[in-house]
């Protein structure tokens, strides 16, 4: 009997999986890295939340050129293998504590993730392709994107117990060995893989590559470099003004890719590149779970442990003790440190905002007492654990659906994500409300609760971005268009860091969140008022 699924599925979902569990990992610990004053490099958190926006950003700028390097030249097995390989290297250097290793591994971070990212999906999409499980592509990306979030629920664990133990080094070589791990399964798959690795070369019409490296590849850095150099920063800071010129040649590529194309592939791949537009703000707001979201984890977030709730976290948990400076000035924990001036006067605090500053008074302990607390990071571990418990309904839902036949078009599932992602950042609006804007902490259920919502869109928009560019992409350059999803996801990641790195500016956190609210709303109407037009897109290229 025919399975419902095709066999290369288990392989190409536990290779995601591990790769996830690497970066998702990294991605935990990385700001709380970054503004440790003891073992970290004490940034200010406007300066972590920039860093780790840029950083993001250029992680998925990319698969661009890891898709056309699959496309034209490697194919999708031998990209994804090498990409890999850069990745677990890039992990075990960033645990380097030194500033140079940090960048380089952070580099190798990026490349290599442009080319294991849009070809995994490309190669999964290829597969899904065949007159047997052309059907169930939908379904196909949701259960992949379920594996993806597997790794990224448990990664944390594995984070906190090692980084409270042995270290930021361990933890980030944890996150290298994860992706090791998923380079071996991927290997041991690689049967079930042949016959959908096409390497298609260059086809007439495509930019040669040295026209791209003159118009693209040279300009990427050379504008790069122009808007780091800009004195008094056009966006924000030079990273911001960087990354923002650097993409304008990639976009000047896509939309060469538009008014190149012939009349059959024209209209799919403006279906395309209006869908990648539309989904930026989506990620703007997601991708905050890294930075605003963690930073309300950190600071505004009742993260005490107690009896059988203690033991069960084990050394996951981190201790408070309560201790007094001679000038009466609180000192918290070893990772606080103050600098005073001549007078002895606190001037400025180096790190992140102590736990017990909006603490209630009734639960502060006294002189010398302690509090146990789990480890921050373990808030990332909500949103992948909501899309494990929720995909198989998701899934069930749409196939329910579907035997109705009143199953919406993936651009309309894309519309109601964005609709439902918006939702989220309501119930942060009332938890900044319940806690009198920071003045005490609130229970952990506010983030759960915002997680569970937004990860109802993300399963809504998320796998089926992936599933729409597998569908409407002319075959010649399938993993390029992929790397042009990622590509707007890389401009949303940097918008999220952009907003994040605001934080302090915003008196009243729940108008932070508002602004959220609005941001998602307006991309729900963009991507209703061009529904129709997708739709008839949709049934042209799939007639």
């Amino acid at each position: 009997m025919q399975s419902k699924h095709p066999s290369a599925l288990p392989f190409l979902f536990l290779s995601e999986m591990w790769e996830r569990f690497g970066y998702y990992l990294m991605i935990g610990i990385f700001t709380l890295y970054l503004k440790d004053v003891k073992e970290g490099f004490a940034m200010t958190e406007a300066e972590a939340s920039d860093l780790y926006g840029t950083f993001i950003a250029l992680v998925f700028l990319t698969p661009f050129l890891g898709g056309l390097i699959a496309d034209r030249y490697w194919g999708y097995t031998k990209s994804i293998l090498a990409g890999g390989l850069m990745m677990g290297v890039g992990y075990c250097m960033m645990g380097i504590h030194h500033l140079y290793a940090l960048y380089a591994g952070m580099t190798l971070v990026i490349f290599g993730n442009g080319f294991f990212k849009p070809n995994i999906s490309t190669l999964l999409g290829n597969i899904y392709s065949t007159e047997t499980y052309r059907n169930r592509k939908d379904e196909g990306y949701n259960i992949f994107y379920m594996g993806i979030n597997i790794g990224a629920f448990i990664c944390n664990f594995f984070g906190a117990a090692l980084q409270i133990m042995l270290g930021w080094g361990w933890a980030f070589t944890a996150a290298g060995i994860g992706m090791f791990i998923g380079l071996i399964v991927f290997m041991a798959g690689k049967k079930h893989y042949q016959g959908f690795d096409h390497k298609k070369g260059i086809q007439p019409g495509d930019m040669p590559l040295t026209k791209i490296t003159g118009l693209v590849l040279i300009p990427v850095f050379v504008f790069g470099i122009i808007g780091w150099l800009i004195p008094d920063n056009i966006f924000g800071s030079d990273s911001t003004d960087a990354f923002i010129l650097s993409c304008i040649p990639v976009l000047y590529f896509y939309g060469n890719l538009y008014i190149t194309a012939n009349k059959e592939e024209k209209r799919p791949i403006a279906a395309m590149l209006a869908i990648f537009a539309v989904v930026i703000l989506f990620w703007a707001v997601f991708k905050q779970n890294g930075s605003a979201l963690n930073t309300w984890a950190d600071r505004y977030t009742d993260r005490s442990l107690s009896g059988t709730t203690a033991d069960v976290f084990g050394s996951l948990k981190q201790t408070k003790e309560l201790t007094y400076a001679k000038d009466t000035v609180p000192v918290y924990d070893a990772y606080f440190r103050l600098q005073k001036d001549e007078q002895g006067k606190v001037k400025e605090e180096l790190n992140y905002p102590i736990y017990f500053r909006n603490e209630h008074p009734d639960n502060i302990p006294g002189e010398g007492e302690r509090i146990d607390v789990w480890a921050t990071n373990l808030s990332q571990s909500i949103n992948p654990g909501w899309v494990i418990l929720l995909t198989p309904l998701i899934v069930a839902f749409f196939t329910w659906l579907r035997g109705r036949k009143k199953e919406p078009s993936t651009p309309a599932k894309i519309a109601y994500g964005l609709f439902i992602s918006a939702l989220s950042a309501l119930v942060m609006v009332a938890a900044a409300k319940s806690g009198h804007n920071g003045s005490e902490k609130v229970s952990v259920w506010w983030l759960i609760g915002c997680y569970g919502v937004i990860t109802i869109g993300e399963l809504f928009l998320s796998p089926m971005g992936l599933s729409l560019v597998s569908k409407l992409s002319p075959p010649r350059i399938t993993a390029l268009m992929m790397g042009g999803w990622f590509l707007s996801t890389s401009i949303g990641n940097k918008l999220s860091g952009v907003l994040a790195s605001m934080w302090d500016k915003y008196e009243d956190k729940s108008d932070f969140f508002l602004f959220n609210c609005f941001l998602l709303l307006f991309a729900t109407g963009l991507a209703f008022a061009i529904l129709r037009w997708l739709n008839r897109i949709m049934k042209e290229h799939q007639a």
